[in-house]
């Protein structure tokens, strides 16, 4: 073996002025690919309709977590690409949390979540991330099965991308399928003109891969015979034998990455030939082979990416510069960088409904901290992907992979993912559409925030160039007058907004005379420019198949628990709302009863309320102002007396009523600027449980129109603009042991979940849960980051 000389760049290389064809690819890759890529955490793997679903998301630029993008959208589809919700989330430091509320009508079937930054919707759609996630519901006419159907598929896959004459060569099977793999398969290697003696054997590592290396000979055609653990068989050619080219063979060790080179009948050797590898679409090593030599090897440093683990992409060119060999490869897969919490106490009991805690650390460089904490049922069982796979694997690859947390697992075996990864082809980007000077069209940049363009109107003639001012209201601070010129078109511009609460934008042409002028000759619209975009793709295939529900149909355990839990909750919040564990016996309602259904939900399914429906009946509301007005008189109890603004504010029994838009708690002058032809329901509710007094307000949802004839009067110089979806704060349940009649067993799985757990003044974070009814066991996983982008994660069995 000859050595070769390379020449190792830790940043980008720098152009000169004789460019090759590779190094300007090199340049533009450096220039034009930066990605990103999201993992999505959910507090549990499956649901039953009414749940809510808590999730954490983590967008990554390469392995670090992103600056690029503040804006996330999560959106909820179900199996025939129907968008059922969606959040806007906001990212700090490239984290954001949510979760979705599940209506308890949702048909049984799987749903999937798409998660992506406005950014990402530059690149293939196929690297948004979409979570599957099965929805039962024991009421539904149809139900999930796991399909038993073993319909798979094999291929073989060569180290390197090449098959030469004489080269010993590594090969990769690997098996599909889109339902379910084998649980385990063999097979052998034959020589088809001698079919009866095997050249090779292999035995699956996992249900994905396996490997085998066999020395080729020029003129024979090789086959691979697989067959699973029922006697399934399939026949795969492998690619034909070249009589000339190159061998390429990578060891990857706790030092570095080692390749060796082989040329068969090459014109000039491997001279010229260049050796260039790749981290996440950024050059980080490249070497030349200067000498005639038919044989290279040399030892790549795991410096190149400071010691951390991640995938390397290696390229080998000709004196040309065309690709001739490409291979993955995971840099130390035996020594993962991974940080655990340092947990300094913990009090846990298994007696039911007692106060269980763990402190960490407050010295630890780890500031802030994501904790889940389950019961675990004694199987020890843990998902079959996690931030590590996310991050390291599937974040990065379009195909589907059986339960890829398994590669970075305690007991992993490295073998396997290194033939996974000889089966896989990097496609963030292409080498020879790099090469040929192609770049992705980069049509939506990073935004900071979110942004939008106001429209506004004067007697229904666009302003241009004219000076403006906007009252500018966030919730329930006071507003801000902010003087703005329109553009040549008539637009203004309010850029990098980070607002959770509804944004009020309310049109004045005379900022001095504002309060006392005539605002109906003005009107104003809102356009967001950070947008969610259409899906355009397929969801994956699963191994779940629908099928006709029998009667009285069997319900899992852990579905049967989480309807209970729905049950209880719903007791805490005073509902009079009974349901049955196994059947939920259907109940003919009025168009009024439906409406509240489809509307209402939790604390606010209150028995003990006035409902006014605007979408089947005419409420006779347009000679109103507002709908505070229109209320006066209405409902037994509601009284009304005017601020010092002059907007009614609800009073029952005497005490001030709480007022809520969409169940969010907002203020009267809020509820004033809503048209009453965008008003769906006024629900009036009197001393219920966590609710109170209250008057709740329902916006219009979908296809409803309203019943409400005649023009009524609005404020047509207000636009409300939505921000961030402000994430749900999760309940710590404390449930009262003397009250057994009020909470007969409390059945809850999740038990603690904090997207952002973090330490005040050195005081230490504290985990704090209450324990259900039968935990004597807890799963506990702990996510982290510090400010160097560390990783912590720790997946604990705690007793």
């Amino acid at each position: 073996m000859k050595n070769i000389f390379f020449l190792l760049l830790i940043s980008g290389i720098q152009p000169v002025l004789s460019q090759t064809k590779l190094e300007k690819a090199i340049t533009n890759l450096e220039n034009n690919y930066e990605q990103e890529k999201v993992y999505l955490l959910t507090d549990k793997s499956q649901y039953a309709a009414g749940d809510k679903i808590w999730f954490k998301s983590f967008v990554f630029d390469g392995y670090n977590r992103s600056a690029m993008s503040t804006t996330l959208f999560v959106e909820l589809y179900n199996s025939d690409k129907k968008l059922i919700d969606w959040k806007t989330i906001l990212l700090t430091n490239g984290e954001g949390s949510g979760d979705f509320k599940l209506k308890e009508d949702l048909p049984e079937q799987i749903y999937f979540v798409r998660a992506y930054t406005p950014y990402m919707t530059n690149f293939n759609e196929d690297f948004q991330i979409v979570k599957t996630i099965p929805i039962y519901n024991p009421n539904s006419t149809e139900t999930l099965e796991i399909s038993k159907s073993s319909d798979w598929s094999a291929k073989v896959f060569p180290e390197g991308g090449t098959f030469v004459n004489g080269i010993p060569t590594k090969f990769a099977v690997r098996l599909s399928s889109n339902t379910s793999l084998p649980e385990s398969w063999t097979g052998k290697i034959i020589d088809a003109q001698n079919p009866t003696a095997s050249v090779a054997t292999f035995t699956s590592f996992d249900k994905n891969v396996a490997s085998f290396k066999i020395t080729p000979a020029l003129g024979k055609k090789y086959q691979a015979i697989i067959q699973d653990n029922t006697g399934k068989k399939q026949t795969v050619d492998l690619p034909e034998v070249a009589g000339s080219g190159l061998g390429l063979e990578v060891y990857s060790s706790k030092d570095g990455i080692k390749y060796s080179l082989k040329g068969v009948n090459l014109k000039q050797q491997l001279q010229n030939y260049k050796i260039v590898g790749t981290i996440n679409n950024h050059l980080t090593y490249k070497a030349n082979i200067n000498k005639l030599t038919n044989e290279a090897s040399s030892l790549i440093p795991t410096k190149i990416s400071n010691g951390a683990n991640g995938i390397l992409q290696l390229a080998i060119f000709d004196e040309q510069d065309n690709l001739v060999a490409q291979r993955l490869c995971f840099i130390k897969p035996d020594i993962l960088k991974i940080e655990k919490a340092e947990i300094i106490a913990q009090n846990l009991k298994q007696t039911p409904r007692s106060f269980n805690s763990i402190d960490l650390s407050p010295e630890s460089y780890f500031k802030h901290y994501t904790v889940l904490v389950s019961e675990d049922d004694g199987t020890h069982s843990f998902e079959e992907e996690n931030i590590l796979s996310s991050l390291w694997l599937t974040g990065d690859f379009t195909t589907k992979i059986d339960k890829p947390a398994q590669y970075f697992s305690t007991n992993a075996n490295t073998e396997a993912l290194d033939a996974l990864l000889i089966s896989e082809n990097w496609k963030r980007f292409d080498w020879n559409s790099v090469l040929s000077g192609a770049s992705p069209t980069i049509k939506t940049n990073s935004q900071k925030f979110l942004s939008y363009k106001i429209k506004p109107i004067k007697d229904d003639v666009m302003l241009k160039d004219t000076n403006v001012t906007l009252a500018l209201r966030f919730g329930k601070d006071e507003p801000a007058i902010n003087l703005f010129k329109t553009d040549q078109n008539g637009y203004v511009y309010l850029d990098n907004l980070n607002f959770d609460d509804p944004l009020s934008v309310s049109l004045f042409v005379n900022q001095e005379n504002s309060k006392e002028s005539n605002t109906n000759n003005l009107f104003v619209t809102a356009e967001p420019l950070v947008t969610p975009t259409q899906f355009k793709g397929n969801f994956p295939s699963t191994k779940y198949k629908l099928v006709k529900a029998v009667e009285n149909k069997k319900i899992s355990p852990t579905i049967s628990r989480a309807i209970n839990t729905q049950k209880n909750i719903k007791k805490t919040e005073n509902a009079e709302i009974q349901i049955e564990e196994v059947k939920i016996v259907a109940k003919k309602q009025d168009p009024k009863e439906e409406l509240d259904k489809q509307l209402s939900t939790g604390m606010f399914s209150s028995m003990n309320s006035t409902i006014f429906d605007f979408v089947n009946e005419d409420q006779h509301a347009s000679g109103s102002n507002n709908i505070l007005d229109w209320l006066q008189g209405k409902a037994a109890g509601l009284t009304f007396q005017r601020n010092s603004s002059g907007v009614n504010v609800p009073y029952i029994r005497g005490s001030q009523a709480k007022l809520y838009l969409d169940e969010v708690s907002t203020d009267p002058s809020m509820i004033t600027n809503i048209p009453i032809s965008s008003i769906a329901m006024v629900k009036v509710i009197k001393e219920s449980g966590l609710v109170g007094n209250a008057v709740a307000i329902y916006t219009m949802k979908g296809n409803m129109k309203s019943k409400n004839k005649g023009k009524e009067s609005q404020n047509n110089n207000l636009a409300i603009l939505k921000g961030y979806d402000k994430p749900s704060e999760f309940p710590i349940e404390m449930l009262d042991n003397d009250s057994p009649n009020k909470i007969e067993n409390d059945t809850r799985e999740t038990l603690y979940w904090n997207p952002n757990l973090f330490d005040s003044d050195y005081v230490p974070p504290r985990i704090k849960f209450f324990n259900n009814d039968s935990a004597k066991q807890y799963k506990v996983l702990i996510i982290s980051f510090d400010e160097d982008d560390r990783l912590l994660y720790d997946q604990e069995i705690l007793k």
